[in-house]
Order: structure tokens, then C-alpha cells, then sequence
């Protein structure tokens, strides 16, 4: 079965998007602090990369076993990350941590564009 082009763009950016979350948590300050404990900062990383797996597994649900599902789930995920970087980005100004993280969202969004025009809307109502 041959995947459509609008999915396979969908595939590909959001692909992209969670690669350039996994860097930007990898890089990430860890230093142990009075607030944040090695432990806390164990069990951060520990969720980011569980909730990245979890996102990864629902990009593979859309775009190869054609569930329709994920893409809300996705869409969700978007709008709650862009609300949080617009407070962060108001509370501590633009800095380069933000700016990953504003073209991760951006990516995301594209493929979610994607997902839901084109030749991708007979792909999921299949």
C-alpha cells in the first residue's frame, strides 16, 4: 500500500519536530540545584523521554495504520506546547532554548497541516 504524499509530509515533520525535542532535552541544563534535586532531574528526563516514545508511537499510528485518533491526540499535544512556550517565552524572554522550541512547533504544525489536507483526507477516513 503506498502512503499518500500529505502523509508522508506528516511523517516527516513531525519526525523532525520530535528529533529536535529529543536534542533539546539531551542538551539540557542538569545541574542539581537547591530546587532541583539529581533525583528530580533524573525523573524529568525520564518523563520527557517516555512522553517522547508516546508521541513517536502515535505519529507511527497516524501515518502507517491509518488511525485517525493520534492526529487529535498530536493536534492537542500542539496546542498545549504552543500555550506553554508563549509563557515561557513571556516570562524569560526569547532565548535559544525558546527559539528550538518555536521551530519545533512550527514543524509540528506543518505536518499536522498536512495530515489533514490533501490527498491525507481519504487515507484516515479510509
Amino acid at each position: 500500500m503506498t502512503v499518500p504524499r500529505n502523509v508522508l509530509w506528516f511523517e516527516v515533520l513531525l519526525y523532525l519536530s520530535l528529533m529536535l525535542d529529543a536534542l533539546s532535552v539531551a542538551f539540557r541544563d542538569r545541574t542539581p540545584t537547591a530546587k532541583m534535586t539529581e533525583s528530580m532531574i533524573m525523573m524529568e528526563s525520564l518523563f520527557a523521554a517516555g512522553l517522547l516514545l508516546l508521541l513517536v508511537y502515535f505519529v507511527r499510528l497516524a501515518a502507517r495504520q491509518r488511525k485517525n485518533w493520534p492526529r487529535w491526540v498530536l493536534s492537542a499535544a500542539l496546542v498545549l506546547s504552543a500555550m506553554t512556550l508563549v509563557q515561557v517565552i513571556g516570562a524569560k524572554g526569547l532565548e535559544f532554548d525558546s527559539a528550538v522550541e518555536i521551530v519545533s512547533c512550527a514543524l509540528t504544525a506543518a505536518g499536522l497541516f498536512f495530515s489533514f489536507t490533501g490527498d491525507a483526507k481519504d487515507w484516515f477516513n479510509a
